[in-house]
């Protein structure tokens, strides 16, 4: 019972901030960025952004991984090979977009400014509910059921 309270009022007090700076809804910015797991309204803004900062450093790391597999564990070399160039056109401008974001969060992290902290919110909730999630749903889809032929099957030899 207790974390529905604090969820409540987390909640209100967030819409506070929404109705001075125009964020995104509560429940819509939950829904993408799991902001009920902060745990007091101290710096919230602050603490929303560091949210949105870690999901948006998770999605960084894996399109690194699909652009650049050398550290990446063996199975997303079959995975890479599914995509085409066009694909990985679309992966760089993602990675771009998301590493100037992770900067920016970085930036805010060493002063903190609420005016800023909304902005960043804002901005990074619109660009990834814009067309960034539609093209990842599209990307991942082509990994999880692409065509297979590129791919080499296992004659049994020795591979290592």
């Amino acid at each position: 019972m207790e974390k529905e309270f604090n969820i409540f009022e987390l909640k209100q007090e967030y819409e506070k901030f929404a109705e001075k700076y125009s964020l995104p809804d509560f429940d819509d910015i939950n829904k993408v960025f799991d902001i009920e797991e902060i745990d007091n309204n101290e710096f919230l803004l602050r603490k929303v952004r560091r949210n949105v900062s870690e999901r948006i450093a998770g999605y960084l790391r894996f399109v690194e991984v699909i652009l650049n597999p050398a550290n990446a564990p063996m199975f997303f070399f079959k995975l890479v090979k599914k995509l085409d160039s066009e694909d990985r056109v679309v992966l760089s401008e993602i990675y771009e977009k998301l590493g100037m974001f992770e900067i920016e969060a970085v930036k805010l992290d060493l002063d903190y400014n609420e005016n800023l902290e909304a902005d960043f919110i804002k901005k990074c909730y619109n660009i990834f509910n814009s067309d960034m999630k539609d093209k990842l749903f599209r990307i991942i889809g082509r990994l999880e059921n692409g065509n297979d032929n590129n791919s080499k099957g296992c004659n049994g030899s020795y591979f290592g």
